[in-house]
């Protein structure tokens, strides 16, 4: 088997008194595309959060269990530490870029933990190739203001400040939120060339549980806050009970 680059075992976490994952336990291959499903409510937001190891009150405070990345605990690893160490960064839904800045300036701003390499300009367009490349639409409008952008140039710009890090695991919540069909093909298939690419880990967390199965390898069905379904994508994809559920029949 293929190394595990995340392991999550038996994590549980809580908002106040309020329980959100229940002993949730799973594993990551390193360089797979994962997808976790579920209905609205079902705590994946809060599981992504976990991981990306944000703090109260936007995450739940972790009660239990452990998260390891690398073989290594990252239960004390803070969220900045995630990204310098090159881990995991997260694309929040809702995109969060600056609007106020241009798309080149919101890519450059994810390579601070960069600054202090004597290579800093050679690793920034190398990274920047790299973006526009997957996202030509980016590179059309680097000098633009990315209020200005469309929904879905937005999204690429997130998934492309990600990308800058370095980090060789990406969390993205809900990618496809408010996207057309055809963009949100678009942006799929953008990750699945960036997986085959630079071979990068890839979880996602998406309300379409179709278009997850059909792009990941991998995939776990959270229900309330514990997994009731793991295994490859193209098995759930052909489980009728996940079918009936999810899937629309």
């Amino acid at each position: 088997m293929e190394e595990a680059v995340l392991e999550v075992k038996d994590l549980r976490a809580r908002y106040g008194n309020i329980e959100v994952l229940h002993g949730v336990s799973f594993f990551i291959k390193r360089g797979e595309i994962a997808a976790l499903i579920g209905s609205n409510g079902a705590s994946k937001t809060s599981l992504l959060y976990s991981l990306a190891r944000l703090v109260p009150p936007i995450a739940p405070v972790v009660s239990g269990g452990d998260i390891i990345y690398n073989n290594e605990s990252i239960l004390k690893t803070e969220p900045h530490m995630l990204i310098q160490k090159k881990m995991m960064v997260l694309v929040p839904e809702g995109r969060h870029i600056f609007g106020n800045l241009s798309v080149e300036e919101n890519l450059r701003i994810a390579t601070y933990s960069y600054r202090k390499d004597v290579n800093y300009a050679a690793i920034i367009a190398e990274k920047k190739e790299l973006v526009f490349s997957l996202f030509p639409r980016l590179f059309e409008r680097r000098k633009q203001r990315s209020e200005l952008l469309s929904g879905g140039e937005q999204q690429m710009l997130a998934v492309g400040r990600a990308l800058m890090t370095g980090c060789e695991t990406i969390l993205l919540d809900e990618p496809s939120m408010g996207l057309a069909p055809k963009l949100m093909f678009e942006m799929f298939k953008a990750l699945q060339k960036l997986n085959s690419m630079q071979h990068i880990t890839i979880i996602v967390v998406e309300q379409n549980a179709k278009v997850a199965l059909d792009f990941s390898g991998r995939a776990y069905v959270l229900k309330t806050g514990e997994i009731i379904a793991a295994g490859s994508s193209a098995e759930l994809s052909s489980n009728s009970d996940i079918r009936k559920a999810y899937l629309g029949g």
